[in-house]
């Protein structure tokens, strides 16, 4: 690792490889527990530096530069996408990939702690933990790196540092664009949950987050005097009928089975009390765990509106674009992760995930390549102190990192010695 972020050894530490071929008399818990132990500081203070320095959306070109130089000094081949805000790495040899993803963007939130790690860059926060993500798998690939060297890694692994997570559009299709999932028979993915403590990971088959949509309408109308509505588009009216009756109509139009919530998050008509504007708009989010229905939204959602404002006289210009898909974990990739879990953290720490109704674009790989994301705990054990994503005062359990990696790695070896993938 590189000096500048590299925690010196304990003193009359040995210097550390991977301790012995995987298949020896050492179970691979045993291994994990002495890498991590030895290389545990390291991965803190990287991901604290991240932490201290994070990148927009669609900027991540000095995350992506650090990262790269982390994976090369482990003797490594990392590559920069071409824009250099993002990193694919391939570990081993061999015909069948299996990769894993983290993402690397922050968001543009005030850092609201009082830790010697708090955000440099004002307004920018590590809120969603991305820089947890991209520690662990870090950690995977330089954990990997040894036993590649050592012959005692049964196949390939790829590392997806992806740019813009958080944005629309997104960063997952430029990393499918630029050749990521070539090769790749399945992929896996992690995300901090608060909700959990440090130890505990969620899973589970099938819908795991919903896909996110946006849908944005504009009114026009003459305009008026509030004493007259009658000789006018009531825009302020027809606006409200928008938002009430749209989303009720919406429920009584899809299958309650596809999970479907429509909520408008901004809402702007006229500034005078006595006077009926001649413009308005709202903007809101479509969430959907239905692929199915996901399909459909668009012409139905957009239908709907048209049919609710035709009866005020105002005229209409919807907008509606797409966000990402839903994340549908696949059966058999849960399963893998699942059991590897279980196996890394004991199975009385893998515990069922709930459903999710934000959005996440490791969905965009799903399209391709059967895989599967997961929740890795990230609360404090035993505090009723519970700081959400996306919020100012975010921050984890830092034990949390040794977890993630410790999954990871019986993942990447689960998955390539499994027939399925």
């Amino acid at each position: 690792m590189t000096t500048a972020l590299t925690a010196p050894p304990s003193p009359g530490e040995p210097e550390t490889e991977w301790p012995g071929p995987l298949p020896g008399a050492e179970p691979l818990p045993g291994q994990l527990d002495r890498w991590l132990a030895a290389h545990g500081a390291e991965l803190v203070a990287i991901r604290r530096h991240i932490h201290a320095h994070p990148d927009r959306s669609h900027h991540e070109f000095e995350t992506a530069a650090l990262i790269a130089r982390e994976l090369a000094v482990a003797g490594l081949s990392p590559r920069l996408l071409p824009k250099g805000n993002g990193v694919i790495c391939d570990i081993g040899e061999g015909d069948r990939v299996v990769a894993f993803r983290a993402d690397l963007d922050a968001l543009p939130l005030q850092d609201l702690k009082d830790v010697p790690y708090r955000s440099t860059v004002d307004g920018v926060a590590h809120a969603c933990g991305h820089d947890v993500h991209t520690t662990v798998l870090l950690g995977l690939g330089l954990a990997l790196a040894q036993l590649a060297e050592q012959g005692q890694l049964p196949g390939r692994v790829r590392l997806i540092f992806q740019p813009a997570e958080e944005s629309i559009p997104s960063g997952a299709p430029e990393v499918v664009a630029a050749g990521g999932l070539k090769d790749v028979v399945a992929i896996y993915a992690l995300h901090c949950y608060p909700q959990l403590p440090a130890g505990l990971v969620g899973v589970r088959s099938g819908p795991f987050t919903a896909a996110a949509d946006i849908v944005e309408v504009k009114l026009t109308g003459p305009g008026g005097h509030t004493a007259r509505p009658h000789l006018t588009a009531d825009l302020v009216h027809a606006l409200g009928r928008v938002i009430v009756d749209v989303p009720a109509l919406l429920d009584r139009r899809i299958d309650p089975r596809a999970g479907v919530s429509m909520v408008w998050g901004s809402v702007h008509s006229g500034d005078a009390f006595n006077a009926i504007p001649g413009s308005g708009e709202a903007r809101g989010t479509v969430r959907i765990l239905s692929r199915e229905a996901w399909r459909e939204a668009p012409e139905l959602i957009t239908k709907l509106i048209r049919d609710v404002v035709a009866a005020t006289g105002a005229e209409v210009e919807v907008g509606y674009r797409r966000g990402m898909p839903p994340v549908i974990n696949d059966r058999m990739a849960t399963a893998v992760i699942a059991g590897a879990a279980g196996a890394a953290l004991g199975a009385d720490r893998v515990v069922e995930a709930e459903i999710s109704l934000g959005g996440e674009d490791f969905s965009f790989y799903l399209d391709h390549v059967p895989g599967a994301m997961i929740r890795l705990g990230t609360g404090v054990p035993g505090s009723a102190e519970r700081h959400d994503l996306h919020q100012g005062s975010f921050d984890v359990d830092e034990s949390a990192i040794g977890y993630g990696v410790r999954v990871f790695v019986h993942t990447a070896l689960a998955a390539l010695s499994t027939g399925e993938f």
